[in-house]
């Protein structure tokens, strides 16, 4: 699998990795096969939430890393919710707990909320300084809410934006992926197949798409992968619960898009209008 270097922290992290929003919906057996045969295939990046299946998908994810924890960068998010400056640190516990791990690679605020930014940002440099995580960021945060993290945090001190994105919805392209260039943040892409919406065989776009990916020898979902990750920024994490389709989304990362075919694939697919904010489930 390859990695990229995540922005400003020059952590080596895989360009495509494992999202397990809803897994607690799923067999719990194979949703834990489907997360090792990641691991194996070097889908080192595992994201969850105490969100998810309110902490029901940290305890899978706590079981499928068992003995491999130092493989994996891991990443988990406090609620709004929860966002205080005790409540981050107390969140930040239990998820601990659930994982069963003594640190987070990553910890990130879901969205945002009603508690002061400063409050949880505070909270976040306090569980760096204790080593319970060593990175934080944001989620679903549109270029101004941003920025003005960054201004309340520091340089280099925001180390990811996670945000909807898919090749339906690409609304992200015209504000938020340019400020976090310019910023050297790392975008990770959630839901990158659209959250169950992802074109079938016979529509039209689905068809349209299965033709660019015979022409690149690949199926339609690697290349809708291998286009959310074109940028040096970009990273996504899909969320798969059957270790055939693990099998089926590791190899994107290595598949290199033409030119031509990223045209195709614009023109199959357009990013639409600009609009505020930043889309989400």
């Amino acid at each position: 699998m390859k990695k990229r270097t995540f922005g400003w922290t020059r952590e080596p992290v895989a360009i495509v990795g494992q999202g397990t929003w809803q897994m607690e919906r799923d067999d719990r057996s194979a949703a834990i096969k489907a997360l090792r045969r990641g691991l194996d295939l070097g889908m080192t990046h595992i994201d969850t939430a105490e969100l998810y299946g309110s902490g029901a998908v940290e305890e899978i994810v706590r079981e499928a890393i068992e003995g491999r924890r130092d493989e994996v960068f891991l990443v988990s998010k406090v609620v709004p919710d929860n966002a205080s400056y005790e409540g981050t640190l107390e969140a930040c516990e239990r998820s601990l707990a659930r994982l069963g791990t003594d640190r987070l690679d990553l910890y990130l605020l879901h969205w945002p909320g009603t508690h002061p930014l400063e409050d949880t940002i505070r909270a976040f440099e306090e569980l760096v300084r204790a080593g319970k995580i060593r990175y934080f960021g944001v989620s679903n945060f549109d270029k101004g809410e941003l920025q003005r993290a960054v201004q309340i945090a520091g340089p280099e001190r925001i180390a990811c934006n996670q945000v909807l994105y898919h090749l339906a919805e690409r609304t992200i392209e015209h504000r938020v992926i340019p400020a976090c260039e310019k910023l050297a943040i790392p975008v990770v892409g959630y839901s990158p197949f659209g959250s169950g919406s992802f074109p079938g065989p016979q529509s039209a776009i689905g068809k349209a798409l299965g033709e660019i990916a015979k022409q690149q020898g690949a199926t339609p979902r690697q290349l809708a992968i291998a286009y959310l990750v074109h940028k040096p920024l970009l990273f996504t994490i899909p969320k798969a619960s059957s270790v055939k389709h693990v099998e089926e989304n590791a190899p994107a990362a290595e598949l290199e898009l033409s030119t031509e075919t990223m045209k195709a694939i614009e023109e199959a697919l357009p990013r639409g209008r600009d609009r505020d904010g930043v889309p989400t489930i």
